[in-house]
């Protein structure tokens, strides 16, 4: 089945198994942050528009580090699609299954992935074209246990998932390990208060950190 999200985009988040999920509160900190990210291994980022800055950091991040495959979260009303979509965002993502957001993203052509909880969020969204789909609030909605038996009637249709919400370094090779999962949302790698502390360092580590803990499952596959 088709997805919304190109396999370019796909596979590349794919190979990177883990997305970097940040709240930006200066813009000026975005390209410090995505190197620090890069020097850790990771190459997917997703900006969330949780803040006034979020659209000028994805600027400034696809101009400044253009290896980095930068996306946007938090997309909730088709006009935000439109913003996102004229400043050439990689990919974008929501918590929920908005069909007017997911429609908008079509006619503009913007890569996206929808946020599911539900049996009932997966067929919205493979009714409108998504296979490739957020699980959100993942441990809080049950963890990897719900994500198996959800998943589960859906397996034949390709339907693959990249879980957010609770995830840590900790579990993260238990989600890794599981087939429908292709990779992990984090917004542990760098939590919003080292952001504004600038710890650039600390966040290089917990990038190789993550990045190094997914590699030894991908490699045990």
């Amino acid at each position: 089945m088709e997805s919304q999200l190109p396999k370019h985009i796909s596979k590349r988040i794919e190979q990177c198994a883990v997305v970097a999920v940040l709240v930006v509160d200066d813009a000026r900190h975005a390209v410090p942050l995505a190197r620090a990210l890069l020097g850790g291994g990771v190459d997917v980022m997703e900006l969330t528009l949780r803040t006034p800055a979020a659209l000028e950091a994805l600027r400034r991040v696809r101009d400044e580090v253009p290896e980095m495959l930068t996306g946007i979260g938090t997309v909730l009303t088709p006009q935000q699609v439109e913003q996102i979509a004229a400043l050439n965002a990689a990919f974008a993502v929501a918590p929920g299954t908005n069909r007017r957001v997911i429609n908008a993203a079509r006619e503009c052509g913007l890569p996206f992935m929808p946020g599911v909880a539900t049996p009932t969020d997966i067929e919205t969204a493979l009714e409108l074209g998504c296979c490739d789909l957020k699980f959100f609030p993942a441990e809080a909605c049950g963890g990897l246990a719900y994500l198996r038996n959800m998943a589960a009637p859906y397996a034949h249709l390709g339907v693959r998932f990249v879980p957010l919400g609770g995830l840590t370094v900790k579990n993260l090779k238990d989600y890794l390990s599981e087939p429908c999962v292709m990779a992990v949302g984090g917004s542990w790698l760098a939590p919003r208060q080292l952001i504004q502390a600038e710890a650039w360092e600390q966040i290089r580590t917990n990038a190789r950190d993550a990045r190094t803990a997914a590699d030894a499952v991908r490699t045990a596959k």
